[in-house]
């Protein structure tokens, strides 16, 4: 193993160039949730050209699983997702967006480049003979950051197209600004939150402004709903478990001297268990209904996505020592990844998964977060990532998941 993986780098460092060039089209040509047409065309493109491969295409729209099967043994899944943001890019990049308002910011244009240089290294691997034996399933994910009308992303439809049915173990990669290139990030148990947004319409009696007592003020209403709001987290919810709350939007009137007939208040909540998750969502109820106690009248509107993203431990230990082994000279952080969703999850719930972050940010410039205008990321995090992504995939067909 020790022999393979060190070739394994130098394989990877090989196909540098091709990783930055397909990275780069990618970046030029961002797609929305659900709309990766030319994405997913440039990915079967790629994957049409490796022997022993075989491919399922128009998955949840634009979804692709491709197939390598060697012999009888474990089945697992490798997977990326391939959307952008509605995000008008200000990097200044000679391969910026070309698409107005559109933008990779979240690093998929990356997961995207890793696994199709780790599906051309296994599939080398397969022609010569040093695949162990068993399944790769490789997942090429629309929409993990958006919903369709029906509130859904993309790895539930994944789900229910029943190509994981027989999956034992899934893996998947995740760009990390705030680490270094090459540095990776783990975390066993509850790694990203639930979330789940809401929408609040508080109802009243609008009027003249300079008779607020002949009105039913939803303003007014709205104001003390907020604290209730504010108030969840510090006053509700256990000071030792992880939740947050925040508004991102209010919405009512449209001139100074008349009061309103309803305010709005959009948001979001995040937990990092189910118990807390369910406790938000009727701490939220209980709070929208304070409108009744100012004359009014509310509408909650709740649309729940992802769970919380739950890293399996033995899958996590397999990345750490496959890291180990590959990079001894770079830097393992274990922390949970933050208040950010992963719809990554939905898989992770049915059968044991594990997300990773690589760190992709630079030292001697300063790194932007993630979904940012100015999102960059460090390319010669690139082969770095299809090597651990080989690597661990062979340690994991060796195994008994």
């Amino acid at each position: 193993m020790p022999d393979y993986e060190e070739k394994l780098k130098e394989r990877a460092e090989a196909i540098k160039q091709d990783l930055i060039d397909w990275r780069r089209y990618l970046h030029q040509f961002p797609e929305l949730s659900f709309q990766e047409e030319k994405t997913s065309a440039f990915v079967a493109a790629r994957l049409e050209n490796l022997q022993g491969i075989k491919i399922q295409k128009g998955i949840a729209g634009h979804g692709i699983v491709a197939v390598l099967k060697n012999g009888d043994g474990p089945v697992i899944a490798l997977r990326a997702d391939m959307d952008a943001l509605p995000i008008q890019e200000s990097t200044g990049l000679s391969f910026a967006s070309t698409q107005d308002g559109v933008m990779h910011a979240c690093g998929h244009d990356a997961h995207t480049a890793i696994l199709l240089g780790a599906a051309e290294l296994l599939a080398e691997d397969f022609q010569a003979g040093s695949l162990p034996c068993g399944t790769i399933k490789f997942l090429f994910q629309p929409a993990e950051e958006d919903t369709d009308v029906h509130g859904r992303t993309g790895a539930p439809y994944f789900l229910e197209a029943g190509v994981l049915d027989d999956v034992e173990a899934a893996l998947a990669l995740h760009m990390c600004p705030w680490q270094q290139s090459g540095d990776l990030q783990v975390n066993a148990g509850p790694s990203m939150a639930s979330i789940d947004n809401f929408e609040l319409t508080i109802k009243g009696e609008g009027g003249h402004a300079g008779y607020p007592h002949q009105t039913i003020d939803p303003v007014w209403s709205a104001a003390h709903t907020l604290q209730g709001l504010y108030g969840m987290i510090s006053r509700r919810v256990d000071p030792l478990d992880v939740a947050a709350l925040s508004v991102g939007s209010i919405n009512g009137g449209a001139a100074f001297n008349v009061i309103p007939d309803q305010v709005t208040i959009k948001g979001t909540v995040r937990a990092y268990t189910e118990k807390v998750r369910r406790q938000l969502i009727e701490e939220l109820e209980a709070v929208a209904a304070t409108a009744r106690l100012f004359g009014g009248r509310h509408q909650l509107y709740i649309e729940n996505g992802e769970p919380a993203l739950c890293n399996d431990g033995k899958l996590v230990e397999l990345w750490k020592e496959t890291f180990r082994t590959l990079f001894p000279d770079q830097k393992i952080y274990e922390a949970p990844y933050g208040m950010g969703g992963e719809d990554f999850s939905h898989i992770a719930r049915k059968l044991p998964g594990a997300m990773v972050f690589l760190g992709c940010g630079w030292k001697d410039k300063e790194n932007f977060p993630l979904h940012s205008p100015h999102f960059t990321l460090n390319e010669e995090v690139l082969p770095h990532g299809v090597a651990l992504l080989t690597a661990v995939t062979h340690r994991l067909l060796q195994r008994q998941i």
